[in-house]
This record gives structure tokens, C-alpha cells and sequence, in this order.
């Protein structure tokens, strides 16, 4: 799939809620590792949310649809990592305004924004043990993508390799914010719940769009 349109993100969203719901145990194991344990359920109602927002609403683009699904995020988990996430979907879909197509460009642009927005909102950088740590590697990746004009395609795939090395990366980096900074040196040898989260994320839109190619 070379292009994403609007009547796509239903079944996106679908995929993410769908691989959201498979990890929910495994979400709610390393966040009780290391934070409240609940990671998996807020987050199964946050993308239920989105996917709800995504399913049932008719949007003039792609940009209002992310915003929207941002919005839904953050009333249906207005925790720290919810709202977070939310403002990074809420940042990305306003970058790309009336966009109605994306392809590798407009991705790079969505997650340049959502990228900084969650290091602004968490107040964070890299190295620090957060789902920045692959946020920042993918938009890095994907800009790269956009550069040398790679499809679609070929762009997410090599953004989820760079999101598998920036989740594993984690294990070896010492908490430094929220709760999890409390069991400091704990925290080594496990990867970051929330890294772990958005690479989940990756993992399912990199499916999506191998399973649905068009040129």
C-alpha cells in the first residue's frame, strides 16, 4: 500500500485496537513492573475510543480524523500515559491540516509532530526509559524514508525494525520519570511499558499496510 485514505483508518484502527486487546496482559505485566499495573486496560479503552471516534464519525481528512481520535483518547484514558499519547495524535493530526492521502511524507510529517509533542507534553529525551525512545528513532527513520522518496511500504517496514531496536534499547536505560523512576536500577533488563505501547502501535500499522498493498 503505497497510499493511505481516508475510508483506510477504519480498518487501521481496527488493527491497533485488535493488537492493543491481544497485548493487553502483556502491557498490564511490564507497567506492574515498574508502574500502577494498568497500563493494558486503559489503554484497550483508549483505542476502543479511537477506533469508536474513527468508525462512526465522517471527517473532511485525514488530519481532523487523527485529531478527532487524539480527543477520544484522551476522555477515555486521562491518565499520564493517556493523555500523552493523546496529545501526540491530537499534534500529528493537526501537522497535517486537510491532508486526504497519506503516503511516506505526510507519515514523516504525522510523526515528526507527535514525536516532539510527547517529548514537550512528558517533558523528556531520549536515553531516558520512555516511549520516546522509539518515537524519536521512527521519526528519524521515517524522515529518512520521505527523503530518498521510499514507498509507503517499504518506509514502515524499516520504521518497525528501528522501533524493535528502540524497544529493546530500553532494557539497558534506568527509569527517569513518573513512577517507574522510583525503582530506578529495578528497572534495568526490562523494556519500557511505554515504548513497549508504541511499538505496538508500529507493529500494527507495518501489518495494516502489508496486508492491504495498492499501488
Amino acid at each position: 500500500m503505497n497510499s493511505l485514505g481516508l475510508p483506510d483508518l477504519k480498518g487501521l484502527f481496527g488493527i491497533i485496537l485488535e493488537e492493543i486487546i491481544n497485548n493487553k496482559d502483556q502491557l498490564i505485566e511490564l507497567d506492574s513492573k515498574a508502574g500502577d499495573g494498568d497500563l493494558g486496560i486503559t489503554m484497550a479503552k483508549a483505542f476502543t475510543a479511537a477506533y469508536e471516534s474513527i468508525k462512526n464519525s465522517d471527517f473532511a481528512s485525514i488530519g481532523d480524523a487523527l485529531t478527532k481520535a487524539g480527543m477520544a483518547i484522551l476522555k477515555a484514558a486521562p491518565s499520564t500515559m493517556g493523555t500523552i499519547l493523546a496529545t501526540g495524535f491530537i499534534s500529528g493530526g493537526k501537522a497535517l491540516q486537510d491532508i486526504k492521502i497519506i503516503g511516506t511524507a505526510e507519515l514523516s510529517i504525522f510523526s515528526e509532530a507527535f514525536s516532539q509533542a510527547i517529548c514537550q507534553r512528558g517533558k523528556v529525551k531520549g536515553g531516558e526509559k520512555t516511549l520516546y525512545d522509539v518515537a524519536a528513532p521512527v521519526s528519524d527513520s521515517l524522515k529518512a524514508s520521505a527523503r530518498l522518496g521510499a514507498s509507503l511500504e517499504t518506509a514502515l517496514g524499516e520504521a518497525f525494525s528501528v522501533a524493535q531496536k528502540g524497544l529493546e534499547d530500553t532494557k539497558g536505560m534506568i527509569a527517569q520519570h513518573g513512577k517507574a523512576a522510583a525503582f530506578r536500577e529495578k528497572t534495568l533488563g526490562i523494556p519500557d511499558a511505554g515504548a513497549y505501547l508504541l511499538y505496538l502501535l508500529i507493529k500494527a500499522s507495518n501489518n495494516f499496510i502489508n496486508n492491504n498493498i495498492r499501488a
